[in-house]
């Protein structure tokens, strides 16, 4: 029997989103820091590709390609957010977005979670 991976997964994405999280945070907090460049973490994708076991896809397009390590990096050129006079280019209105974004996807992890025990203890006591 198979080891069940969906919990060491869900793991992993909550580890990542309280990274990504700390990281939007701190960005907040220098919204008004002269010379701050924004920074977000690299995309989850990076850590399904770390893991033990392959995932199916069944069509190419599920997965993208290329190997990017999971690692916090600078959005200021990347983005195309304006950099302001003072050299920061924190935008309130796109940190906001994704600390949105962490909280569905953390709520959306949390409750696949739930419903996946949940139906693991139905099979259990019967």
């Amino acid at each position: 029997m198979q080891p069940i991976q969906l919990f060491d997964l869900a793991s992993r994405q909550a580890q990542w989103l309280a990274v990504r999280q700390n990281v939007v945070a701190g960005n907040i907090a220098n919204a008004n820091t002269p010379g701050y460049a924004a920074k977000d973490v690299k995309p989850f994708e990076s850590v399904l590709r770390e893991t033990p076991f392959q995932l199916a896809a069944t069509n190419p397009a599920h997965f993208l390609e290329g190997n990017r390590a999971a690692e916090v990096i600078e959005t200021s050129r990347m983005d195309g957010n304006e950099v302001k006079q003072s050299g920061n280019s924190v935008s309130m209105e796109e940190e906001l977005m994704k600390t949105g974004e962490i909280k569905r996807d953390f709520d959306l992890s949390a409750g696949l979670v739930k419903s996946f025990n949940r139906m693991m203890l139905m099979t259990v006591r019967r």
